[in-house]
């Protein structure tokens, strides 16, 4: 599995600046093979990380339950 190391606070505000989602990154990524993507602080601590299935189908079904969970967790914030 390849692993990819992201800088997470300049990858959000690429996706800001470009007005795109990570999920349309992801996407892009897909080649058939499983990567694990690894985002990191400003001082390579490893802050969460993410495998990017290897089709399509499975990253909606991943971006539809990361969906929910957000929203749920929202809304127990209120």
């Amino acid at each position: 599995m390849q692993k990819i190391e992201i800088k997470a606070e300049q990858f959000f505000e690429l996706l800001k600046l470009k007005d795109t989602s990570m999920w349309e990154i992801f996407a892009q990524m897909i080649d058939g093979n499983e990567k694990e993507i690894i985002f990191l602080d400003n001082e390579d601590k490893i802050l969460f990380n993410y495998i990017l299935p290897n089709n399509p189908e499975k990253l909606e079904e991943d971006r539809k339950e990361f969906s929910k969970q957000f929203a749920d967790k929202l809304a127990n914030l209120n």
